[in-house]
């Protein structure tokens, strides 16, 4: 029997469509919210969150846990150069041993910040070991295999035989989509345009369509790469994937950096959503995504970190925060106030992975992802508006206690499905190990 919670006492911030805030209570019974407020009942947990924000749990909609062994050994280069010399070869001499240290590292920084779902796109091989992290830690997440059927300079390891890339993507799908009470999901994978022919494109819209899972891919998130795309295909980047199908409400693209007025329409018109990652894109050197312009239009706008790769932390706190402060240097002050980048960070991820009506906000009914941050310390003092301190303010450590469908993930700090102790040691070892595989030289 699953074991109820109730969390006295905090300021929750249920970011439903009311935008509620209420001192009050939040009771969790069968891996759900039974009620919120007053709440007289009792439960075989109780948490004390007096001086601390009751939450939904963040949702990350662009990331890669194959590739948080990746930390610190790709830095300072631009993309297509960060791909060829250093992320490709490293993601190409993963084994099973290396990603599932690679993933539990992932999800454990996760969970510490604060985040309880997220859409990651994952390497060529060894996707089944992600998908094991994920259901032994009770994270939630939707997992894609990265498909890559084409490209220069492309790994032998990485790169696939368009009919294989299917019928094992598809295998991993029968097998994992909608397991865990559909904690964990499904979703193919493209990596981009320059990595995928036409054909393998138009499979993966066919095939989405048919089976009712998201497509997650990279669109537009550098110049030289737009260039490529519209040398080898005569469009633009979205509106090449809008051509083979990958366009729709079912569709996640990451970056979007580099849009023409056209390409802001067809987001617009086609309910495509789109997963700003803004430390990202400053790493890079990408460029800044038009996420005000975007929003403008009506495009479906959530976060994510990318991977430690490319950012080096897995914090959406700081994403939060980047994304509000990009848009007023080129916007203006007025522009993605603090609900709406906590917004992005909740309740619009949720709705970019479909999963609206399960998670994003503090709702009766709803599953229990939730998260409790502290705000009792000296940054987050004083705090007439809560939604400003969260936004502004508050920073990783912060977060106390972290919930997953009911289950408590962290309590007090503590991470309750994962050894950290452990967790650190077998990704130095595995880290050093891969870079050994690779030939990439480590300090």
């Amino acid at each position: 029997m699953e074991q109820s919670v109730l969390i006295k006492g905090g300021t929750v911030v249920a970011l439903d469509a009311a935008n509620t805030i209420v001192e009050g209570d939040v009771l969790v019974r069968g891996g759900r919210i039974a009620a919120v407020g007053d709440v007289v009942e009792s439960a075989d947990l109780t948490i004390d969150a007096r001086g601390c924000a009751v939450l939904p749990g963040f949702v990350q909609t662009h990331l890669h846990l194959c590739q948080t062994l990746f930390r610190g050994s790709a830095d300072d280069l631009e993309l297509i150069d960060w791909l060829k010399r250093r992320v490709w070869p490293m993601e190409a001499a993963h084994d099973t041993a290396s990603i599932r240290a690679s993933a539990r590292l992932g999800v454990a920084e996760l969970i510490r910040g604060g985040t309880t779902c997220a859409l990651t796109m994952e390497t060529v091989c060894h996707t089944e070991e992600v998908f094991r992290v994920v259901e032994e830690t009770g994270f939630r997440a939707t997992v894609g295999k990265c498909m890559m059927d084409k490209g220069d300079e492309v790994p032998a390891g990485l790169r696939e035989n368009s009919d294989d890339s299917i019928r094992e993507s598809l295998a991993l799908l029968e097998e994992w989509h909608g397991r865990a009470d559909g904690r964990i999901r499904y979703c193919f994978a493209p990596r981009f345009a320059v990595s995928c022919t036409r054909g393998l494109l138009e499979q993966v819209a066919r095939l989405a369509r048919e089976r009712r899972v998201s497509v997650h891919t990279h669109a537009s998130e550098n110049r030289s790469e737009c260039e490529m795309v519209e040398r080898e295909t005569g469009r633009r980047n979205v509106e090449y994937l809008d051509s083979v199908g990958i366009t729709g409400p079912h569709v996640v693209l990451a970056h979007c950096v580099h849009l023409s007025e056209g390409e802001l329409g067809l987001l617009s018109s086609s309910g495509t959503h789109v997963a700003h990652c803004p430390s990202s894109n400053m790493k890079l050197g990408s460029g800044v995504a038009p996420v005000a312009k975007m929003l403008a239009r009506g495009v479906s706008v959530s976060l994510g970190a990318d991977g430690a790769a490319c950012n080096n932390r897995l914090d959406m706190f700081t994403e939060m925060r980047t994304a509000a402060l990009l848009q007023k240097v080129s916007r203006g002050a007025e522009v993605l106030p603090a609900l709406t980048a906590l917004r992005m960070a909740t309740t619009d991820g949720a709705r970019a992975l479909g999963l609206a009506d399960e998670v994003g906000s503090i709702e009766v009914g709803k599953r229990a992802d939730v998260t409790i941050l502290d705000l009792g310390r000296l940054h987050t003092t004083p705090r007439p508006d809560v939604v400003s301190t969260i936004v502004y303010a508050a920073e990783a450590r912060d977060v106390r206690t972290v919930l997953i469908d009911g289950r408590v993930v962290l309590l007090d700090g503590g991470l309750q499905t994962l050894d950290e102790r452990a967790v650190v040691t077998d990704a130095r070892r595995q880290q050093e190990l891969l870079s050994q595989r690779a030939g990439i030289e480590t300090t």
